[in-house]
């Protein structure tokens, strides 16, 4: 995909697809609408990743975050995308056919990431919804992320709550929220887990 990202009318489709998706599994969503550009864009940014490393992103959707990533400067052979929905997949599949896209669920990333399960990350971006998210598997998911990641590498978290969908947790992980990005529906901002070391 070109810098520019998808047209029109291909938003105006994504949005229709994500609020079919919502309308018959909410569960599995976050929001009845994709993340926005700006918001995708803040989540590259507080993840910092190295261009050189390989890059996680969990929760692809219609692929706004992917396009951020290589806005961002990120090569489509360092990514690797992990959706679980199957017709996100095919879309994001077609839109980047250089990136390895693949079905499956983030909260046994070990099996879904089958070959690329010995990859080093330098970042992880989340969309997953974490608050839909058992409580008792939400830390284990954040240190799921971790045990693929390079010391000191980042977990951007998407999420349209006040408060983290995970608090801290002394002596293993940190957590910190960036400002609200208002130009999101609904309003979202991004919550940033780092490893205590």
């Amino acid at each position: 995909m070109a810098k520019s990202g998808v047209s029109l009318a291909e938003r105006i489709e994504d949005e229709v697809r994500f609020f079919k998706t919502w309308a018959t599994s909410p569960i599995k969503m976050g929001a009845f609408s994709p993340t926005s550009r700006a918001l995708a864009s803040l989540m590259v940014k507080l993840a910092e990743p190295d261009p050189s490393g390989y890059t996680l992103e969990v929760g692809s959707g219609t692929g706004v975050v992917t396009q951020a990533m290589l806005d961002a400067g990120l090569s489509p052979d360092k990514i690797i995308c992990v959706e679980y929905d199957k017709d996100f997949c095919r879309l994001l599949r077609k839109r980047f056919p250089d990136i390895a896209i693949i079905q499956g669920d983030a909260l046994n990333l070990d099996d879904t990431l089958g070959e690329y399960r010995d990859l080093t990350f330098s970042a992880i971006l989340s969309g997953l919804p974490l608050l839909n998210v058992p409580r008792a598997k939400r830390v284990p998911y954040i240190e799921s992320l971790f045990d693929h990641m390079a010391p000191g590498g980042k977990v951007s978290q998407l999420s349209y709550s006040p408060v983290p969908p995970q608090d801290a947790v002394p002596g293993r992980f940190t957590v910190e929220g960036s400002k609200w990005v208002t130009f999101n529906l609904p309003p979202g901002r991004v919550w940033v887990y780092k490893r205590v070391i």
